[in-house]
Parts: C-alpha cells; structure tokens; sequence
C-alpha cells in the first residue's frame, strides 16, 4: 500500500513536471524571438519590470496555493469534506481581496517603483501592463492549490499549459507591434521601451485564459464536491469562515516569506547590479546591457530544470501534509527521501549539462545577441543548490514546519547582497559577480534547510546517497557532451547543429548509465506515467 501510495504521489508530480516542462518550453520558444527583438537593453527593462511584478505577486498571494493545498489535503484525509470545501471557498474570499489591493498598489505607484526598487524609470509601463496580472492570478492562486489538495494536478497542470500558450503568442505579437510605435522603423528604429511593454502584457492575456480553464474545471466537479459535503458526517468538526482565514494566513504567511526572500535575489540583482555596475564606470547603457544578459539569458535558462524540481515539491506538500495528519511516520520518511533523489536525478544532469554546453546553447537560441554564455557556464551548478533547497522546502511545509525556509532564505539573501557588494565591483568579474553570489545564496539556504529538516525528523538525511549516482552519471555525460560537441561542431561548422546533437547524445547517455548503475530503479520507472511499457522495454534490453 505504501509503495502504492508514493507511486501515486510521484504520477501527480510527473503531471505538474510536464505540464512545468511544457510551459518553460514554451518560454523559451517566445522569449527566443522577443529577445532577439528587444535586445539586452530591453530584456533588462523587461526584467526589471516583471520581477517587480513577480515580488509583489508573491506577497499578494505565492504562499496560497501549498497554504490551501496543506489544509484541503489534511481535511480531506480526516473525511471533512465540508470543511475542505469551505477551506477553498474562503481563500477565494481572501486571495481576490489581498490581488485587488496589491494590483491597485502596483498601478498607483508604478513610477516609484520603477526608479526606486529597480533602478529602472523605463520599466513603467511594463509595471503598469502587469498591475491587473496580479489579481488575475491571485484568483487562479485559490483554484490551483484547491485542486493540489484533491491530490489532482491535471485541472492545474492544463490551466498552466493553456496560459503559457497564450502568453507566449501575445507576447512575441505585442512586443513586435509596440517596437515600432512612435519610430521611424524602416530607418530600423526600434522603441524598446514599449517593446518590452508589450512582452510583459502577453502575461496578464495569458493568466486570464488560464483562469478561465481551471475555473470551467471546477464547474465540472462541483456536483461531485457537493455530493461529498452533503454526506459529510462531521458535522461536529465544522469550522468557521474566520477560523479558516486564520489558519490560512498563518500556514501562507511563513511560505509567503520565505518565496519572497527567494525572489528577492531577482530583485536584490535589479536594484543592485546596474548601480555598482555604473558606480564602477560602466554606462547606463553598457550596465543595462550586461544586466540584460544576465536577467534575460542566464536566469531564463536556468528555470527550465528548475520547473521539474517545483514540481515534485508542490506534489510533495499535500501529499507529505496527508501522512502527517494520519501520523504515517514511516510513509512520511519514504515520501521525503523519494522526493529528494527524484530532484537530484533530474536537475544534477541539468546543471552538468547547462556548464558544458552553456556558450553553445546561448548562440544556438540568441543569434542575434550572442553574448553572455559565460554567466550560465559559471553558474550552473546553482541550478542544482536551488532544486535541492526547493525540495526540501516542500518538505518542509508538507511536515508543518513553514517557518525553517524563511530563516534559510533569510540567510541566503544576507550572503547574496554581501557578494554582490564585493564580487561585482571586481572589473574582470563584474556581473558575473551577481552569479556567483546567486550560487552561494542558494547553497547556503540548501545547507540550513537540510541541516533542520535532518533535526526535525530525527533521521539522517542521505544526501550522499541522493547525489552519488547522479553526480555519477553526469559525470560522464558531460565528457561525452562536451566532447560530443567538439566533434561535430569541427565536422559540420554549426554551432546550432553540434549543440543540438551534444544534447540528444548527452540525454541517451545519462540514461543508460543511470540504468546500469542502478541510479533508476524499476519502482522509479513504475511509478511514472507509462512507466510499465519503459520497464518492459528496458528488460528487454538486459538494462534493468
């Protein structure tokens, strides 16, 4: 039954990782053309502007989802189902209202938050375009975790694909309309400033469209929902309205905190790097330029991987949170180290791969503004410390304890403003200063996190045994990668051919070695989405 259990958990966290997967695809496939538009300048107004944004949404409503999904999961394992219900009938109530304050917020002061938080007065309409986003999505906030709590990420997992569709196509579409308002552009003229506008209005087009699925999706379900609360025998268990507001906003508030000092690396990098980058003797436009490459390529790049460790961690919460609640210590711990070696199986290729191939796929996807492959070479090894600070932080929240990610993000952001301080004023590091501190931020958190989660549940946490294998078979893929791209780069004279090839090879590659390491177990494989036919397949082939 346990085993049953977990394989359970890690088919829904397979969904949310597509579903993770699909939408970073997506992301990369517009923001490719939109940065070849727009440029490094306006990938740093862009940036500088939905970064904000980002910040702002965290604290209006981030923390909600895990919050709600925590407290229906809990309630539904106990058989409250009317509670459940109202648990998500309440957020509603909340979400909209703290989304409609921080929206009017946003739109009000857009100007002052641009010069101030950002160093960036161009990013204001691109503050003003995202502003109604964030009630949009606050909403849509209390509908995602609702569904995470039912354990079914399928309504949110669509809901994400569908608005990552339309945000991609209005974004790239607005972007090039608004690039030549006001210009002469067949003297090819370009307003970046409006151009970028444009991209960070395909955000809100595409929150809409998202809600407007996932809330059909509860439509559908309602009579089943309602049919279960009005079965609902613990009746003598009824909480009140104000009882669930409360215990929501003090499980959210801690999660809320601690997404936001994460993001706050975002932020800290806007305000801090074009300043000392300036002060240091570099241009408006030269600073901008380099924090474009920065915002635009590296963080862009480096999410992909990170989606997929997202999405175990938000698989993880309700379910770990439902094990807890039935005291199923021995289920908990097994949740707990499945999680963690699952993140590792995925984002230490991830990292090894982005290090290697990192100058390659920057000019295979930005021919037209090549530069800047040093910052993901660099800093791709953050990629692994924040999916292993990531996963535990789901766990983490799943157990109760939603206050350790605070402390440990706390401790991280204190080291990322110290070495952005010191190393980005080096003029041979400069901006490449704000990755290495990015890095050192998240291995920190990661430190901590583990470190309280080992004391927490009195076990010990085998983070050697989660990362061996897989640093294993990384290992050896980054050779072959690299020597894989080498190779056919001298042969055939492409960049975009060699790197694409090196990739494909590299993917082969890692798998097979896991298989014949036992890095990937059968149970693994089983408990995957069509994971029987790989076993079989496998098999076959003598590779398990």
């Amino acid at each position: 039954m346990a085993k049953k259990k977990s394989g359970s958990f890690i088919k829904q966290a397979a969904i949310l990782a597509f579903a993770s997967i699909m939408v970073r695809f997506l992301g990369f496939l517009y923001r490719i053309p939109m940065t070849n538009m727009i440029g490094n300048t306006g990938n740093a107004i862009y940036s500088a502007g939905y970064y904000i944004y980002t910040f702002l949404l965290i604290l209006s409503s981030a923390g909600l989802p895990a919050a709600i999904s925590k407290m229906v999961s809990e309630r539904l394992a106990a058989g409250e189902y009317r509670n459940a219900h109202k648990v998500f009938q309440i957020s509603l109530l909340v979400s909209g209202t703290l989304g409609f304050v921080f929206m009017v917020l946003m739109f009000v002061f857009a100007k002052q938050i641009a010069e101030f938080f950002a160093h960036s007065p161009e990013s204001y309409y691109c503050i003003l375009t995202l502003s109604p986003t964030i009630f949009i999505v606050a909403i849509m906030s209390s509908y995602r975790g609702y569904f995470q709590g039912m354990n079914s990420m399928l309504p949110t997992a669509f809901s994400q694909i569908v608005e990552q569709i339309f945000n991609a196509f209005f974004s790239v579409y607005l972007a090039y309309v608004l690039l030549g308002y006001g210009v002469d552009k067949a003297a090819g003229e370009k307003n970046v400033i409006l151009g970028a506008a444009g991209g960070t209005a395909g955000t809100g087009i595409g929150a809409l469209a998202g809600l407007l699925v996932i809330m059909f999706s509860y439509t559908l379900l309602k009579p089943v929902v309602y049919k279960k609360t009005k079965y609902d025998r613990n009746r003598e268990t009824a909480e009140t309205g104000i009882e669930i507001a409360k215990i929501l906003l003090s499980t959210a508030a801690p999660i809320i905190a601690g997404t936001a000092v994460f993001s706050m690396t975002n932020l800290i990098d806007a305000n801090m790097v074009q300043r000392i980058l300036e002060n240091t003797g570099h241009t408006h436009e030269q600073a901008q330029n380099l924090y474009g490459q920065l915002s635009g390529k590296y963080v862009t790049l480096t999410t992909l991987p990170i989606s997929i460790s997202t999405a175990v961690a938000t698989a993880a919460i309700p379910s770990i949170a439902a094990s807890m609640r039935l005291r199923q210590r021995q289920e908990i711990k097994r949740k707990m180290n499945m999680t963690l070696r699952v993140s590792m199986i995925i984002s230490v290729p991830a990292g090894v791969g982005l290090g290697v191939l990192g100058d390659g796929i920057i000019k295979m996807l930005f021919p037209d503004v090549p530069d800047g492959g040093i910052l993901l070479t660099v800093g791709s090894v953050s990629v692994i410390f924040l999916a292993l600070c990531q996963t535990v932080t789901g766990v983490l929240q799943g157990i109760g304890h939603v206050k350790v990610p605070v402390i440990g993000a706390l401790l991280g952001a204190v080291v990322k403003v110290i070495l952005n301080a010191l190393l980005i004023r080096i003029p041979s590091i400069n901006v490449v200063g704000a990755v290495l501190s990015t890095t050192g931020c998240y291995a920190v958190a990661s430190v901590f996190n583990l470190f309280m989660l080992s004391s927490i549940m009195r076990v010990h946490i085998d983070l050697l045994g989660s990362l061996f294998k897989p640093l294993i078979g990384s290992a050896v893929m980054g050779g072959v990668c690299f020597g894989a791209y080498k190779a056919f780069f001298a042969l055939l004279n492409s960049n975009t051919l060699a790197t694409m090839i090196a990739i494909l090879i590299g993917v082969i590659i890692y798998g097979l070695v896991m298989l014949l390491i036992g890095g990937i177990k059968e149970d693994d494989l089983l408990a995957m989405p069509m994971g029987g036919k790989l076993v079989r397949v496998f098999k076959a082939y003598g590779l398990i």
